[in-house]
């Protein structure tokens, strides 16, 4: 019904312009029409900018959107490649020195990588991925280019496990580079190592000296380096005074390491960087 009035109001409304046109009422007709038809013009024309205005806004929104999208995955990528770049050149950098530092020591050396660490609040002991299929003794010192990193003390078929200094039953005949103190390095319950030696030393060692190895017992080699004194214990009358030392190899860090095999007792101290310098 609706539609049907719809179409008579309009043939109506063409009839009357046509009759006032045919009588002379033409020029007013038009202007009458144009008061009323055009403020809808209008209305309709601003609608339909504004309804376009709305869509292009949509669509530049989307377009950037998903320019933005596409740009954080780009951005994720180039992240993603620089720190495997920045891992790389990494790893070359630490092979590299494990490779000069074989290749320079009077030694007979086993290469070998970190594939996994015990943790108990600090780091216990290593596995390495050398054991009895490379003919891997018991007792084998285990360096890497900083210095010391431990001893073999078990070893399996296809790995050995690694005593790292900070374990309490470790215990390295050591002395003090520049002075020659000599005395033992222990691992300490609470992660850290420290040098024992005599009371009557006590004065010649200072805060910043490097320690390394004595080459005393068939084990390591002479000069290998240990740590640096971190600070000095002083038990006043007692016998034995220690020093809190910082380990030159970052257990927790260490990824390749070199297994000396041949147990020579040669001195290293030439081929390690000085300690603490």
């Amino acid at each position: 019904m609706r539609k049907v009035a719809l179409v008579v109001s309009l043939v109506a409304v063409c009839l009357l312009i046509l009759t006032l046109q045919t009588r002379g009422y033409g020029a007013r007709a038009r202007d009458a029409f144009a008061i009323v038809t055009t403020p809808i013009s209008a209305g309709l024309a601003k609608a339909s900018r504004a309804t376009f205005g709305l869509w292009t806004t949509y669509l530049d929104w989307k377009n950037v959107r998903a320019e933005n999208y596409r740009l954080r995955e780009e951005v994720q990528q180039l992240r993603v490649h620089a720190l495997r770049v920045t891992e790389t050149d990494e790893e070359n950098g630490r092979l590299r020195r494990l490779l000069a530092l074989q290749e320079h020591l009077p030694l007979t050396t086993l290469s070998g990588e970190i594939i996994a660490r015990e943790w108990g609040g600090w780091i216990r002991s290593l596995t390495v991925n050398r054991g009895r299929s490379d003919n891997v003794p018991r007792l084998t010192a285990v360096i890497s280019p900083d210095g010391l990193v431990g001893r073999i003390v078990d070893v399996r078929p296809g790995a050995s496990i690694v005593q790292v200094l900070t374990d309490p039953a470790s215990t390295v005949g050591a002395h003090v580079a520049r002075t020659r103190t000599p005395g033992i390095v222990e691992g300490d319950p609470r992660g850290t190592i420290r040098f024992k030696f005599m009371a009557r030393d006590g004065a010649a060692i200072q805060v910043g000296d490097a320690l390394v190895t004595a080459g005393q017992g068939g084990v390591f080699p002479r000069g290998i380096p240990i740590g640096v004194v971190r600070s000095i214990d002083d038990r006043g009358a007692a016998l034995f005074h220690y020093a809190e030392l910082t380990a030159a190899v970052d257990f927790a860090r260490v990824d390749e390491v070199l297994l000396v095999t041949d147990g020579s007792q040669r001195d290293v101290t030439a081929f390690f960087p000085t300690v603490g310098r």
